[in-house]
């Protein structure tokens, strides 16, 4: 199987955290609709790469292309990330549970009326489009009013998801999204990925649960003490190759 030309790009990336070397030269590619694992123990590295990926974190050295253009690290942060179509949704979800579902779905992106006002109405209008269409929620119940606290796991991980399709992400990064989720609810989860390559997004899929990983990525790469140790199509290694790689990634 011949992977898919990348249309993002980091090259010789970097990053130390005083004496700590969190990443040492790390390339990683990114092709349109490819969901790519990023695997490996704790302290590997994939934390600080992702958060380098969606502008929370400079790294020390390398580059970012997108589109084959270059991105300016130096001006790269988050709202930049976004801007450019890159999105992280993180393990806590990042959501409010006190607050309605469509404050949490315009929060820092509000959409504003002709005298610089939030418009309110255009706001729940388009919150009950992505929790029907795009998160699959449904009831004569559902209002965009209803809060956070009030949806189940997989529903809020869902609605995180939803958030970054509507504000037209190219790529979603998903920090462990299938954490502590029931069966049904780490299906429905897995069902929102395979949404996104079939949207042709892109998505890292960040987890240490090798069986939902391979369940859903196309390519996985493997860090080790801040290095890429491996890289693996899925034709090519099954689930059981997948946890002995992982636990052995120097000898693959």
């Amino acid at each position: 199987m011949n992977s898919p030309a990348p249309f993002l790009r980091l090259s010789g990336i970097a990053k130390s955290f005083g004496g700590v070397t969190a990443l040492a030269g790390v390339d990683f590619e990114l092709a349109a609709g490819e969901i790519v694992g990023l695997i490996g123990d704790n302290g590997a590295g994939k934390s600080t790469l992702v958060k380098i990926l969606s502008g929370v974190y400079a790294p020390d050295a390398g580059s970012l292309t997108l589109d084959g253009k270059p991105v300016d690290f130096r001006s790269y942060d988050v709202r930049r990330a976004r801007a450019l179509g890159i999105e992280a949704v993180h393990q806590d979800r990042c959501l409010g549970e006190k607050q309605p579902l469509w404050r949490n779905l315009f929060v820092g992106r509000h959409r504003a009326g002709r005298l610089g006002f939030i418009d309110i109405a255009r706001e729940k209008t388009e919150a009950m489009t992505v929790l029907r269409d795009l998160v699959g929620l449904s009831g004569n119940g559902l209002s965009p009013e209803a809060r956070v606290a009030g949806l189940s796991g997989g529903e809020r991980q869902g609605l995180a998801i939803g958030r970054a399709m509507h504000f037209h992400a190219r790529v979603v990064i998903l920090d462990e999204p299938t954490t502590a989720l029931s069966l049904r609810e780490v299906e429905r989860v897995l069902s929102f990925i395979a949404d996104l390559k079939a949207q042709r997004r892109a998505a890292v899929f960040v987890s240490h649960t090798l069986s939902h990983v391979h369940a859903v990525a196309d390519r996985f790469v493997i860090l080790e003490r801040g290095r890429v140790a491996a890289m693996r199509v899925k034709d090519n290694v099954d689930l059981s190759g997948l946890c002995s790689l992982v636990q052995a990634p120097g000898a693959a």
